[in-house]
């Protein structure tokens, strides 16, 4: 670091992205991009707005919240843009966090919290996950602060029903949870019904998985009015502007066009279940992943060894270093055609001499 560089992040370990290689061609299963391109609609509605450039985009995003409201059954007023869900995370650790208000989340989930918590100044503790990486309703039960659960979790794919996030909320009406939803059209139920009943809720999602959109940076949060001011708040003071305005044509095009999202994910369920069974035949132990991966382990072969001989075959799979989760993997579920290449470098490496 400079000389320059303030003391008060000397300590900060940032958030380590998945690789993004451009030197080789890859089979690219490490980073939970969907396979599939945006929607043409999506694409049309950007593409009407490529010579409006010069301006500003609008820095309330009105079509695209409009119909973000009529999506999920919300009013307008209770809908956030941002630029990628993390930037509304980040707000929410900014918003609501403080020395009385501390952060807590599982200590197997989404790199970025700890992350987020340190750029703030967070305090924040780290419950540990069931020996099965499931999450215990019950240790969060008198938590005092702010808890953020990624709902299905990262990286173990596994989900919590959102009667059990419920049951947190009416625990402790003074205790605001934030619900991660970036996975959850892969096979969870929406806590968004729940907004309306709870305003110590704030549930955040994506348009980068389900969607297709990873490359343009465009999430939303959903909540109360308030909640939402609050962050609005944030916003207005960081950078109003934070939404391009060919992204938010991308956002409208894709909402415009939800059979499209529809189908692709139900394609990308079949292929998880179907790649989940051949891994299992392979000898492989999986967690019960709702997401758009898998997250395996084999007897066989550890898991830094199992990645560093399919990223040499030319498959790029997400390796974790945590103890805990060290022998696992993290597998982006990709086109039929992907994840077949995939199995048949694993049968490949696991018949190699030892």
């Amino acid at each position: 670091m400079s000389r320059f560089f303030s003391s008060k992040y000397a300590s900060l370990t940032p958030y380590v992205p998945g690789e993004q290689p451009g030197e080789r061609k890859y089979v690219k299963l490490n980073t939970n991009e969907s396979p599939f391109p945006p929607s043409p609609k999506a694409l049309h509605w950007a593409a009407r707005h490529t010579r409006s450039q010069e301006l500003y985009s609008d820095p309330e995003g009105v079509e695209l919240r409009a119909e973000l409201a009529k999506t999920y059954g919300v009013k307008p007023e209770e809908t956030i843009l941002v630029n990628g869900s993390d930037e509304v995370l980040n707000f929410a650790f900014m918003a609501f966090c403080d020395d009385a208000h501390s952060a807590w989340f599982p200590d197997i989930t989404y790199g970025f919290y700890p992350v987020f918590a340190g750029l703030n100044r967070v305090p924040y503790t780290e419950i540990p996950l069931r020996e099965d990486f499931t999450l215990d309703p019950a240790d969060y039960r008198d938590k005092k602060g702010v808890l953020f659960i990624a709902n299905p979790n990262a990286p173990t794919g596994i989900l919590l029903p959102p009667s059990k996030i419920e049951a947190l909320l009416r625990a402790d009406p003074e205790r605001l949870v934030v619900v991660d939803e970036a996975y959850v059209d892969f096979g969870g139920l929406s806590c968004v019904p729940l907004v309306h009943q709870y305003d110590n809720l704030l549930v955040v999602q994506t348009f980068s998985k389900s969607r297709s959109l990873a490359g343009a940076r465009l999430g939303f949060a959903i909540g109360c009015e308030a909640l939402i001011r609050d962050l609005n708040t944030i916003r207005y003071s960081t950078n109003p502007y934070n939404v391009n305005s060919m992204t938010l044509a991308l956002g409208l095009g894709t909402l415009l066009d939800p059979e499209y999202m529809k189908k692709n994910c139900a394609e990308i369920v079949r292929v998880r279940e179907q790649t989940a069974g051949e891994l299992k035949a392979l000898g492989f132990t999986l967690t019960d992943s709702k997401a758009n991966f898998l997250f395996a382990r084999s007897d066989r072969i550890g898991g830094e060894a199992l990645y560093r001989r399919l990223k040499e075959k030319g498959i790029l799979i997400r390796h974790f270093t945590l103890p805990r989760i060290a022998d696992y993997n993290r597998i982006t579920v990709g086109t039929l055609a992907q994840m077949e290449a995939l199995l048949n470098a694993i049968r490949e490496i696991l018949e190699e001499p030892t």
